[in-house]
């Protein structure tokens, strides 16, 4: 009995959210219905395939930012400054910390109640599992975010010794670290070109060069964007030679990056061992000493 009043409760939880959700997103079902008109009088090329799943995308992010917009203001104890920090990380610059947090809702009521609907356990195992899956279901847009965000920086040390060599060239060719920096902007693609063109609309705005990179830095920490902008912000303050500071910073990277290839295949064998003892060293001994063993059995039977 206390089981399905337990189910029956977050049932009810569920829909109360998702009416709670349906009302606050009104506004924006209505102005998404108002510019989709436009597309009668021809002032759109998008395919139409595209432009509803942008609107489903727009309609669902809507309603889990009103979501996690009425959280954050009854619990205190959510900080959307710290998932802004996730999100930046990750490069989803356009994503509002509310939006993650209404997904983080949605999963932490969903999973549990869609569980408890579909299998209908009971006794206090299911409870314990109902709260397991709400705990996952509230961690898990986080970790995703994380994992992405580890994956970028990852990719923006692999493609920074690209950019030092083409500011070297530009450089050295006479152009201003402004302008190398422009030019790489327009050149990379990828998390650093993105980064990059970021720091080139800042500039645009009035921040200079060293401030900007500074700020790239804040967005992307990794030990090799350290060294990139510190090299940068100290021959700017010094008056040194930009190139030469660049190229000598491409060499220290380039072999940074052999270490670190190293040091990946000396961990593979340790990697390896797992697998080898668990997986292929027991289906080994069952070939090799199976029939042996059957052998041994017909004779001494």
């Amino acid at each position: 009995m206390g089981a399905l009043l337990l189910l029956g409760g977050l049932v009810l939880t569920a829909i109360a959210v998702a009416c709670l959700g349906s009302a606050l997103a009104l506004p924006r079902l209505r102005a998404l219905n108002t510019l989709s008109s436009i597309d009668e009088y021809g002032f759109t090329g998008v395919p139409r395939a595209a432009r509803a799943q942008a609107q489903t995308n727009g309609l669902l992010d809507g309603i889990a930012g009103n979501v996690g917009e009425a959280a954050a203001s009854r619990v205190r104890a959510l900080d959307p400054a710290a998932l802004r920090q996730h999100l930046v990380a990750a490069g989803l610059y356009r994503t509002s910390p509310y939006t993650l947090l209404g997904y983080q809702v949605f999963l932490a009521l969903g999973l549990p109640a869609g569980w408890l609907v579909l299998f209908s356990p009971h006794g206090p195992v299911a409870v314990l599992l109902a709260v397991l899956l709400a705990l996952f279901g509230w961690r898990l847009p986080l970790i995703v975010i994380s994992r992405r965000g580890a994956q970028r920086l990852v990719e923006i040390d692999r493609q920074l010794p690209e950019l030092i060599d083409l500011v070297v060239v530009t450089v050295e060719a006479g152009v201003g670290f402004s302008g190398s920096l422009r030019i790489a902007s327009e050149r990379l693609g990828g998390p650093l070109g993105d980064e990059l063109r970021i720091a080139m609309q800042e500039q645009r705005m009035g921040l200079t060069a060293a401030e900007a990179i500074t700020n790239m830095l804040a967005r992307a920490e990794t030990p090799a964007m350290r060294s990139f902008v510190r090299a940068v912000v100290q021959g700017e303050q010094l008056g040194a030679s930009i190139a030469d500071i660049m190229r000598n910073l491409a060499i220290e990277m380039r072999k940074r990056r052999r270490a670190n290839a190293e040091e990946r295949a000396q961990k593979a064998p340790v990697k390896l061992l797992f697998p080898l003892v668990f997986l292929i060293f027991p289906p080994m001994l069952i070939v090799l000493i199976g029939p042996a063993i059957i052998l041994l059995k017909q004779l001494f039977a």
